[in-house]
């Protein structure tokens, strides 16, 4: 039987199934004698639990990275929350509830509170909340071990849903695969799933149900097909597929610190996007052109306050210098939308993606502007730098950011800074009014860069989270090729680069496709140049244009 889901972790995997089926927490109001004793118990197992997410965040910092880890100081703070804790405490006492259930009844008023809100950030954490309330419930029900720990053999894990807590528990050498029935592109499972190169597959409704334990499978994470216990020809099929696809993976190691270029030598810029200093290490390990996206929000929500002119300027002189005369396009704060500060509360809008967010926020709160402004212009003396502006829509919004950036730059040659005047200043192209009128924009700065994950959510206005509209997400629909290979001859037609950014530049079904259009340049995560570099050595330019074509 063959069924399909959403692949997020590429690789093909050929195993047997190993089934995570989470006991159903039974939770009864029982009443208790002694109050102290139940509330000594309910804070000695929230103390077991948050000991334990920060063993979890340690292991994941070590085996993964840092910015995986950070998901469990989120979990840590769910866990500590004063209110959280008063609340239960409060309802114990009154109503004499076994703390089980009175953190039930407390956690339920909160995720209702969650769900209130159309906040897509808020909304992505209520399922962090709901992980750490069910940990804690666990433990306290007697239920505090985990299933996939007891993995020692190499195994295809099904499961309805896993937790970051499940993922960070997961040998790599024993689960060869992970299949769940929920999930999108932006969740954990899958993000953390690609970064621990696991094939996977999620999204598949019912998969908990089709298959048995032991039952052998076959998943290939690059197109989403999942393989329930094969015939021996397609296992034979599929394992032929396996062997090529490492063989390939294997070749792609040979292209690190090369130039990219096309069968007949045409130089193709690849560059990396980053979203803090030390993404840097890996970026420049596979060679990347040119850093393509710095994403300077990352600076801010890793922070415990705004980051001061003097902490952003060191930051960015570090990947000027780290990068040398190559290009670094730095974009400004892009905040809002699903990107929240845990200092900063936004005010509540019903559409925060359509709200005020990234080039609008800055224009709201100009001294927060300036000072990065500032600091991008301070440390332009130490490499090639590229300002690009988020999310503009008009014109006029385009000549306000760069009047408040020349304004910045007098201020600076007032008070005697060295700064190195031929920076470029640049802009995104995510919003269709900005593609529309790209000839005109094209006047106004020295480059493009489409964020093409934007702009396609907002061109089939459907929002790119949501599952139940994700069969919109339509990359190489005839609208968004239209649109894109206009921008490119606006900006060609002025003599300015054209770069895109989005998702659209690591895949390998679009990157062909982009490129035969006349984008200069597809910046990515690190992770995904090697793949792009190796394709395009094996196609030429005429092979590419005549792809674009067929669109």
């Amino acid at each position: 039987m063959i069924v399909e889901g959403i692949g997020v972790s590429i690789g093909i995997s050929i195993g047997r199934v190993f089934k995570i089926e989470n006991a159903k927490l039974e939770i009864s109001p029982n009443l208790i004698e002694n109050v102290d004793d139940e509330i000594n118990k309910f804070h000695r197992v929230v103390k077991d639990v948050i000991k334990d997410l920060q063993e979890l965040r340690n292991k994941t910092a070590k085996e993964i990275d840092e910015s995986h880890a950070k998901i469990f100081d989120a979990h840590i703070e769910f866990a500590d929350d004063p209110e959280l804790l008063e609340q239960v405490e409060d309802l114990i006492k009154e109503k004499k509830y076994n703390s089980a259930y009175a953190l039930k009844e407390v956690s339920e008023s909160f995720i209702e509170l969650f769900n209130s809100m159309d906040d897509e950030y808020l909304k992505d954490r209520v399922n962090d909340f709901k992980d750490v309330i069910n940990k804690i419930t666990s433990y306290l029900l007697g239920y505090n071990n985990s299933n996939i720990k007891s993995i020692n053999k190499r195994v295809i894990i099904v499961a309805n849903d896993l937790s970051p807590s499940d993922l960070a528990q997961i040998n790599k050498e024993n689960v060869v695969g992970i299949i769940t029935g929920t999930g999108s592109r932006t969740s954990h499972i899958a993000i953390m799933s690609r970064s621990l190169k696991i094939p996977s597959i999620i999204g598949v409704k019912g998969i908990i149900n089709k298959v048995k334990n032991n039952d052998l499978i076959i998943i290939d994470g690059s197109k989403g097909i999942i393989v329930i216990n094969p015939s021996k020809k397609e296992e034979e099929i599929y394992i032929k597929r396996k062997i090529e696809y490492e063989k390939k993976e294997q070749i792609k190691t040979t292209f690190a610190n090369k130039k990219t270029l096309t069968k007949d030598k045409k130089h193709i810029e690849i560059a990396a996007n980053i979203g803090k200093v030390s993404d840097l290490e890996e970026a420049v390990k596979v060679g990347a052109e040119g850093i393509g996206l710095f994403r300077t929000e990352f600076l801010y929500m890793n922070s415990s306050d705004f980051p001061s002119e003097e902490d952003q300027y060191q930051s960015y002189k570090i990947v000027l210098e780290t990068m040398k005369d190559k290009k670094v396009v730095i974009r400004t704060l892009d905040i809002g939308g699903d990107k929240a500060l845990k200092y900063l509360k936004f005010k509540k809008e019903l559409n925060p993606s359509l709200g005020n967010r990234a080039i609008r926020y800055s224009f709201s709160n100009i001294s927060i502007f300036k000072t990065q402004l500032r600091a991008l212009i301070r440390a332009s003396e130490y490499g090639n730098l590229h300002i690009m502006f988020p999310m503009i829509a008009t014109i006029e919004e385009l000549k306000k950011a760069k009047r408040i950036l020349k304004e910045c730059e007098k201020e600076l040659i007032k008070e005697n800074a060295i700064i190195k005047p031929e920076y470029k200043v640049g802009m995104m192209i995510e919003i269709p009014s900005a593609a529309i009128l790209a000839d005109r924009f094209a006047k106004e700065v020295d480059f493009f860069s489409i964020g093409t994950n934007d702009l396609i959510q907002y061109t089939f206005a459907a929002d790119r989270t949501n599952e139940s509209v994700s069969y919109l997400y339509q990359p190489l629909n005839t609208s968004m090729i239209r649109l894109i290979k206009y921008v490119v001859e606006s900006g060609h037609k002025e003599n300015i680069w054209v770069g895109v950014c989005g998702e659209m530049a690591s895949c390998e079904k679009s990157a062909p496709i982009l490129l035969g259009l006349g984008v200069d340049e597809l910046s990515m995560n690190s992770s995904s140049i090697l793949t792009i570099r190796h394709l395009m050595s094996e196609l030429t330019y005429k092979r590419l244009k005549k792809i674009a074509n067929d669109y």
